[in-house]
């Protein structure tokens, strides 16, 4: 039987006429389970799954079956951000656009953004954020209709009225209005419970709130608590019913330690975090999303003059450089580490970087690597589909031009990826 390949827009496409299975011979394997490098391997495609991974270099069996030579590479599965913002990306009118863009505008520049963290050789991610267009995306993406990777998503951050998320800062009094639990604003535990409903009436598949000020909101605090310890649990106790777990934005130390108190499962960002913190997430099997590239793009940013509003700048400046430090702080404690880069802060595509940043600050390559495979796809409760190349797993396969354990920026320049047994990039 013939096989197909077609050219669009610049993306590979590959399609069969009766095909069978897909043969990759790999040079090196990562085996994200066991932390080792393999060799001389053959995995076997089968539709959207691993059918199996085979010793030496095997040649397809069968008349429609084809094969991708990779025996000059290191083959890995797909990668997941746990922490990214597909409808949007920084730029010096960002602070304009939700007076000047609408959710259509969002909607088209969205599918840039998502296909260009496929080709970066990340396979799925966590959306903290948006407008709600960032659901719309994950759908059409499931559809097949667009190209990206597969999402799960927040939709609409909570906050409370003023905080991080609360989408009308820096308004003027006749705009600001008052948002409410639809609008991701809440005050006490019944407004949170509400909130927790209503994203899942709009259909996300995770929770994620502001448990202390931010770096990019409109407001004066990048870390002080702006929830209660009764509001978070209200939101984590619901989200349980609805089958979420929840992703608390935070810088602050308190409130941080409310919200791993209040159950939260992964802390974002967590730049100012005490020895104390690391040691509840440890006790409360919360997880640290770091963030370390965008920390370091707003405190670069902030140095440019009007790329920020002023009020924005001190705080870039405060936060921007400790995440680093903090990281390699918790990583050393043992604290649990998911890989997550706040993509959108800074242009998507550029993920990969955060794996030097990581591997700078102490954590071993194969680790940085295991903490964007097999961590989020536990937190995600994907771990026997997603993070493996195993038999039965989604067929999310990457490959580079180097060992990346070797040298980790090799994950920088990812030359081949496959989403669910479709070539995308060769």
């Amino acid at each position: 039987m013939k096989i197909l390949i077609a050219i669009f827009s610049g993306v590979l496409f590959a399609s069969t006429v009766n095909a069978q299975d897909i043969y990759i011979q790999s040079g090196k394997i990562v085996d994200t389970k066991n932390g080792k490098i393999l060799t001389e391997k053959t995995i076997i495609v089968s539709g959207e799954r691993i059918k199996s991974v085979e010793d030496g270099y095997i040649q397809p069996e069968n008349e429609g079956d084809s094969l991708i030579d990779l025996r000059e590479m290191t083959v890995l599965p797909g990668l997941t951000d746990m922490h990214v913002h597909m409808e949007s990306e920084s730029n010096p009118g960002a602070y304009l656009e939700p007076f000047t863009l609408n959710e259509a505008d969002l909607a088209f520049g969205s599918l840039s953004f998502a296909k260009a963290t496929l080709m970066a050789g990340f396979t799925t991610v966590r959306d903290l954020g948006g407008s709600g267009v960032n659901i719309a995306l994950r759908n059409a993406i499931n559809k097949k209709k667009v190209v990206g990777p597969r999402i799960f998503t927040s939709g609409k951050s909570l906050a409370t009225t003023g905080g991080h998320a609360d989408p009308t800062n820096g308004f003027k009094n006749e705009l600001m209005g008052d948002p409410g639990a639809k609008e991701g604003v809440v005050n006490g535990p019944e407004e949170a419970k509400k909130a927790v409903r209503q994203r899942y009436k709009n259909g996300a598949d995770l929770i994620k709130i502001t448990a202390t000020g931010g770096v990019l909101s409109v407001a004066k605090s990048s870390s002080n608590p702006q929830f209660s310890l009764e509001e978070i649990k209200a939101i984590t106790e619901t989200a349980k019913d609805y089958g979420f777990h929840v992703a608390a934005h935070a810088h602050g130390d308190e409130g941080m330690q409310r919200a791993v108190k209040g159950g939260v499962k992964t802390i974002e960002h967590g730049t100012l975090m005490s020895e104390q913190t690391m040691d509840l997430m440890k006790e409360y099997n919360a997880y640290l999303v770091p963030t370390i590239t965008a920390g370091k793009e707003v405190s670069d940013k902030a140095k440019i003059e009007g790329y920020y509003p002023a009020i924005i700048v001190p705080k870039a400046l405060e936060i921007g450089p400790k995440i680093q430090n903090t990281f390699s702080k918790a990583y050393k404690r043992g604290v649990g580490i998911a890989f997550g880069t706040d993509a959108g802060v800074y242009p998507h595509g550029q993920n990969a970087k955060e794996f030097g940043f990581m591997v700078e600050a102490g954590m071993p390559a194969m680790a940085a690597i295991q903490s964007a495979t097999i961590t989020p796809a536990l937190i995600l409760i994907m771990e026997k589909e997603s993070g493996q190349l195993a038999p039965g797993f989604y067929a999310d396969i990457i490959a580079v031009r180097e060992d990346p354990t070797e040298n980790i920026k090799t994950l920088e320049d990812v030359r081949f990826v496959m989403k669910e047994g479709k070539v995308y990039k060769n």
